[in-house]
């Protein structure tokens, strides 16, 4: 029994060396890749030896690791490389199937490595900029109107700088923003914003009902302070004095057209005696006439000529006289 376990250790000793030299060579001549599930790259250009942990013999590993796998041609773009298409680049550049081992997941998703400015991150430069450079001294305030998409940087290892000035919107009440992004040097973006400006006036509003023909006062209105989006006219001026052309509820925003001047008394009646005067530089002529119409003040109304008995059309002046329309 002793000799038959000595033969048999003897056996296993002299086959166990010759075994495991052979494991070992095949070890040495395999290629062992491992691929994660994603993955993040800097260079937008991929290879195997980016996406992939390679082991195996020293030449074959140089070699697959120059593989290519394609690139990322857009920012924001995620590439999807299979098991099958890994072997089929490595078989494309001379290492077959036989002599690759795959790891790990199935798929890997590559996507570039990048920095993402948000748009509320441009708004807050912008808006940070506008009230150091109001672009209209008389602004009390800015509403982003137009904004830009977010900005995708790939670069994200150099040196990111921004450069916000104010330029040309074509409209009175707008401010446009351009911010020039900067990266290694070179211009890469320019995004804009474009905001409507704000502005203090004033507005009238009726205290009571106004019956038509009531004088404005402020007895029936209100000055109140307001925040539009065009800036008040630099002759604005309560409306006090002028009449309501219509019935206006309390409580109404007073515009322009619901209000009208006081009219005038009636200087000049029909068939009254006036004078027709002529006053002009070197001369002064009168005559008189007999006025066809009533009238006010700068009103045209006609007028028979006394001595000529011709009939013309003239202007009431402030004094009662008249002035010819020529």
């Amino acid at each position: 029994m002793s000799h038959k376990i000595a033969n048999t250790i003897l056996i296993m000793c002299l086959l166990l060396p010759v075994n495991s030299n052979a494991d070992n060579t095949k070890k040495d001549s395999a290629l062992q890749i491992y691929l994660p599930r994603e993955i993040t790259i800097k260079d937008k250009h991929l290879s195997l030896g980016q996406v992939g942990i390679i082991r195996g013999q020293e030449s074959l590993v140089a070699k697959a690791s120059k593989v290519t796998l394609g690139q990322i041609s857009i920012p924001g773009q995620k590439i999807v490389i299979d098991r099958k298409i890994v072997l089929s680049r490595l078989a494309c550049n001379g290492i077959p199937a036989s002599k690759v081992t795959l790891t790990g997941a199935e798929t890997v998703t590559i996507k570039q490595q990048e920095r993402t400015i948000r748009s509320d991150e441009f708004i807050k430069l912008a808006s940070s900029f506008l009230e150091k450079n109001p672009p209209d001294i008389s602004a009390c305030g800015f509403t982003p109107i137009q904004i830009p998409q977010d900005f995708i940087i790939t670069e994200t290892g150099k040196d990111i700088s921004f450069s916000p000035r104010l330029v040309s919107s074509g409209a009175s009440n707008q401010a446009k923003v351009e911010i020039a992004i900067h990266s290694g040097g070179k211009k890469i973006g320019a995004p804009e914003i474009v905001f409507r400006l704000k502005y203090n006036c004033r507005q009238v509003v009726t205290k009571l009902d106004i019956p038509t023909g009531a004088v404005i006062s402020p007895d029936n209105v209100k000055i109140e302070k307001t925040i539009l989006d065009y800036p008040e006219s630099a002759d604005w001026k309560p409306p006090y004095g002028l009449i309501a052309k219509r019935q206006i509820p309390a409580k109404t925003l007073l515009h322009p057209n619901m209000l009208g001047p006081v009219k005038s008394p009636i200087i000049t009646k029909r068939n009254q005696k006036v004078v027709i005067r002529i006053d002009m530089p070197g001369f002064l002529i009168t005559a008189f006439g007999k006025a066809m119409q009533d009238g006010r003040a700068g009103d045209y109304i006609k007028v028979r000529n006394v001595d000529s008995q011709r009939i013309i059309l003239a202007m009431i002046n402030e004094d009662g006289s008249v002035k010819p329309a020529f």
